[in-house]
């Protein structure tokens, strides 16, 4: 019943006073047949500022008096749900219709806002998810959309270590959990994050399984986690464990998690693993995900850490090294000791 299914149930509530001059108002002004009045916005800095061809007001309440606004949509970011909920209040309260987005004020959460819509005889109608179509699809979807988290900038002030992989299952939990009690052993403060379930060894300082997030979300749980650690422990190195790979053939689906999460933890230098002759994943190798990490983030892998679970011949790390023209190393057997004197190398380049 709140839902919209259609631009044309938008046409019918026009004109327009839009809140928020972002992305989501931007693209609500965009709709076609959608009439703007005017646009609000609570950063100060956008105040007076053109806006999609209007001057950004501070002021919702100024707008629908000065304007033949009929309604109002709420385009705000998932975290701003308090500043949305006011506006929705202020528009209602004045006689106005309300559209607003799942991220700014989702309405199954605000059951009271539809009653006081309704008292107050105004439409309140909700830009949705859609996750029906995907149940209609499926056969099955979760009760409500997953994007939870607020999008936050954190650059880090430790160097940051990423260890990635050619596939899933080939070493990157061991290689992210031993570098951090290498670091510890030279009298490193290092934090170390593990983005699995699985990640529960010491010495490792936050684990949550970032595939159980929406990939909206994963950047900032990875920057939010380091803020977390920079704060409680001010380390000098820290060390992010990645999911999966970005470029694994046999199952592509989680290759966005692990783009999501090198993108949340911007390393400074990153560590490759790689498991040959892997039973039950295939990678597309060493050289294609090289390119893939360094074409997403502006980092350098420095080192190879290989999982030798199915190997016989340990001279395949020679002829790797030779290959790739990196360190290539058995983190399981001293390796990690090598791998670290590479890592502060090039951190002290940088």
């Amino acid at each position: 019943m709140h839902i919209l299914s259609s631009v044309e149930e938008l046409r019918e509530l026009n004109p327009f006073i839009i809140i928020g001059c972002g992305g989501g108002g931007e693209k609500f002004a965009n709709f076609e047949g959608v009439e703007p009045v005017g646009f609000v916005d609570d950063d100060p800095r956008k105040h007076g500022k053109d806006f999609c061809g209007f001057k950004v007001s501070s002021s919702l309440l100024k707008l629908i008096h000065e304007t033949d606004a009929r309604s109002v949509a709420i385009m705000l970011p998932i975290g701003a749900e308090g500043t949305a909920l006011k506006y929705a209040v202020q528009a209602i309260n004045e006689g106005k219709n309300v559209v607003t987005s799942f991220r700014s004020l989702p309405l199954a959460d605000n059951t009271s806002l539809i009653k006081f819509a309704e008292q107050m005889n105004v439409t309140i109608k909700e830009i949705s998810p859609r996750l029906d179509n995907v149940r209609k699809i499926f056969g099955v979807a979760p009760p409500r959309c997953t994007e939870v988290l607020p999008k936050i900038k954190y650059r880090h002030r430790a160097p940051v270590v990423f260890v990635g992989g050619t596939s899933q299952e080939c070493g990157k939990r061991t290689t992210t959990r031993l570098l951090g009690k290498e670091a510890k052993e030279r009298g490193l403060e290092a934090g170390v994050i593990s983005t699995d379930e699985m990640g529960l060894e010491q010495p490792v300082d936050i684990n949550f399984r970032a595939g159980s997030l929406s990939v909206m979300d994963v950047a900032a749980a990875v920057m939010g986690s380091v803020k977390y650690l920079e704060e409680e422990k001010d380390p000098d190195i820290i060390f992010i464990e990645g999911q999966s790979s970005l470029t694994e053939r046999k199952n592509p689906h989680p290759r966005g998690l692990s783009a999501s999460i090198l993108i949340g933890a911007m390393p400074d230098v990153t560590v490759l693993c790689h498991r040959p002759n892997h039973p039950y994943r295939k990678p597309r190798g060493i050289k294609e995900e090289i390119r893939a990490i360094e074409a997403i983030e502006p980092t350098r892998v420095i080192g190879i850490s290989l999982n030798l679970r199915n190997m016989n011949d340990r001279s395949i790390m020679e002829r790797y090294e030779a290959r790739f023209g990196l360190p290539v190393v058995d983190v399981k057997n001293g390796g990690a000791s090598r791998l670290m004197d590479v890592i502060m190398e090039h951190i002290g380049e940088i």
